[in-house]
């Protein structure tokens, strides 16, 4: 059984259920705003936050789930896929998971149409089910996301990231809304106890580990594959890069960043960065606290009781540091 099918087993019944309520709650009275949604849905990816929601939430109460458990789920899966599809029209990316992204498909007026609607729709999903609680938590996550966001092109202009923004940058634009799900599947059935914090926390290290994890990808580290350098490219300042400068004297250090900045689109030059930034022990150390990060979210479990849900958190936990892509 591959490692996604093996996660979602004790959570099936449930993901099924709200993937027909999921579709139900994007429904518009305009046909092509139910179009471009069905499109939308029947190219979903692993679903892997609404899995957060889920796991959490029966770990905490024995198995069972509620209607804000379902309710939970939705505003995340809303939210996300609102995003993705705004991230999508700033990228100017005409790909999503292979296939066409709305902005390629519709332009970029119907695409931000679409990705204000569905947040709209998030937030109106957590108000008609009367969960001020969970409308918090999205509320807070999507504002700590746009100001990541925006961090990391201030920081970008001048190259100037330290470790410690580094990680600013990743918990707000990443982490936040992973630690979102895990927050929501804790209040969703524990409304009001430390547990909701605890889960918040454990889904903020899950999240960190799995930005450091495709910071990754970038450079073709070994159960990777081949570099992209995508990242050098577009001038993100991501760890691997961050200790190599660290690690630079005054010439290197000119070198490095005259690169990033005047030579990123030459395919050579970017080569040359990459094994710069190998030769420095920069994948080494990412790789590093990308599992520091594992074990801290790893520790939070311990306490908690054996159970079919924690041991698919677990594989979660570490599904994130191992995957292919």
């Amino acid at each position: 059984m591959k490692v996604a099918a093996q996660i979602r087993e004790p959570i099936e019944h449930e993901m099924q259920l709200f993937e027909e309520k999921f579709r139900l709650s994007m429904s518009s009275k305009v046909a092509l705003f139910n179009r471009i949604t069905y499109y939308i849905v029947n190219r979903k990816g692993k679903q892997m936050r609404p899995m957060f929601v889920f796991l959490t939430a029966k770990m905490l109460n024995s198995g069972q789930v509620n209607e804000r458990t379902y309710t939970g789920a939705s505003i995340i899966e809303l939210i996300h896929t609102a995003s993705l599809v705004h991230d999508d029209v700033v990228d100017e990316s005409d790909k999503r998971r292979g296939f066409f992204s709305i902005n390629a498909l519709w332009k970029n007026k119907i695409a931000v149409l679409v990705g204000d609607y569905l947040f709209s729709k998030g937030l109106l999903v957590a108000l008609d089910n009367n969960s001020h609680d969970l409308l918090q938590i999205i509320s807070n996550a999507v504002r700590e996301m746009s100001e990541g966001e925006l961090l990391q092109i201030e920081k970008a202009r001048l190259l100037d990231i330290t470790e410690e923004v580094y990680y600013d940058i990743i918990r707000q634009k990443t982490a936040t809304l992973i630690a979102a799900c895990c927050s929501m599947g804790a209040c969703a059935v524990k409304s009001g106890t430390d547990e909701v914090e605890t889960f918040r926390k454990f889904g903020e290290l899950c999240g960190m580990a799995f930005q450091i994890k495709d910071d990754l990808f970038d450079y073709g580290e070994e159960r990777i594959g081949k570099p992209t350098g995508i990242d050098i490219k577009e001038q993100k300042m991501t760890l691997p890069l961050i200790y190599a400068l660290d690690q630079s004297d005054k010439k290197e250090r000119r070198w490095l960043i005259n690169s990033i900045k005047n030579h990123n689109k030459n395919k050579k030059r970017v080569k040359e960065v990459i094994a710069f930034v190998k030769a420095k022990g920069g994948l080494e150390y990412a790789i590093e606290r990308m599992f520091k990060f594992k074990d801290e979210a790893l520790s939070l479990l311990e306490p908690y009781p054996e159970s079919p849900y924690k041991d698919s958190l677990m594989l979660m936990v570490n599904y994130v540091v191992d995957r292919k892509k």
